[in-house]
């Protein structure tokens, strides 16, 4: 983790770049829907941030294992277990979704309004989503980069995934976004966070196989 963070502190360009990425999104729905007079419903308001928030987590996780070159790999294959390194980059991708999830949120809701009712509830399918998404994605992530053709295998693998939790996520939010309770939630939240230690469990016991080959 500290590896990564170092090299990302680097690299600021990158970062740098998903922000935009982010802000020049917010802006074109802005443009869309707002600057027009247009008021955006609440169904297109929820859909659009997790769009959003979707292809950020794919552009931001992808580079995880794809910017590693071989011999680095064969480096780290000498030093750390390899639970030890897919469990960093889950770690580390999930605090990075959530830094660009709160910054995208932050900002979206200042140029298109902020119709969330209940504000925790929100927050936390929001944490549950950047866990989720970079979990996911970082094991997809682990076995493109040992494709030839490793971006196309990302998509290819990465949005199936992704299409269930993403339905839960929307639905809690569409909760959040109506002023429900927690409790007319729990059994979304359970599952989303059921979903993201599946994935965690498949990762940590998989991955050294992915990583011998």
């Amino acid at each position: 983790m500290q590896k990564d963070f170092r090299l990302e502190w680097r690299q600021r360009a990158a970062l740098s770049g998903m922000l935009l990425y982010v802000g020049s999104t917010v802006f074109v729905c802005y443009l869309s829907f707002a600057l027009r007079g247009g008021e955006l419903p609440v169904p297109a308001w929820n859909a659009l941030f997790w769009i959003i928030l979707l292809f950020t987590a794919v552009n931001a996780v992808a580079k995880g294992f794809l910017q590693e070159s071989r011999g680095r790999l064969l480096y780290y294959y000498t030093l750390v277990q390899p639970q030890a390194v897919i469990m960093a980059k889950i770690v580390y991708n999930a605090l990075l979704l959530l830094g660009l999830a709160l910054a995208g949120f932050g900002l979206y809701a200042v140029v298109l309004g902020n119709p969330v009712q209940n504000l925790p509830l929100f927050l936390a399918n929001v944490v549950l989503g950047a866990v989720g998404f970079a979990s996911t994605l970082t094991l997809v992530s682990g076995i493109a980069a040992k494709a030839t053709n490793s971006s196309t295998l990302m998509a290819v693998l990465g949005f199936p995934l992704m299409v269930p939790m993403l339905l839960l996520l929307i639905k809690v939010s569409k909760n959040a976004l109506d002023g429900l309770e927690f409790e007319a939630s729990r059994s979304s939240l359970l599952t989303l966070v059921a979903l993201n230690m599946i994935v965690s469990a498949v990762s940590y016991l998989l991955f050294p196989f992915l990583w011998r080959s």
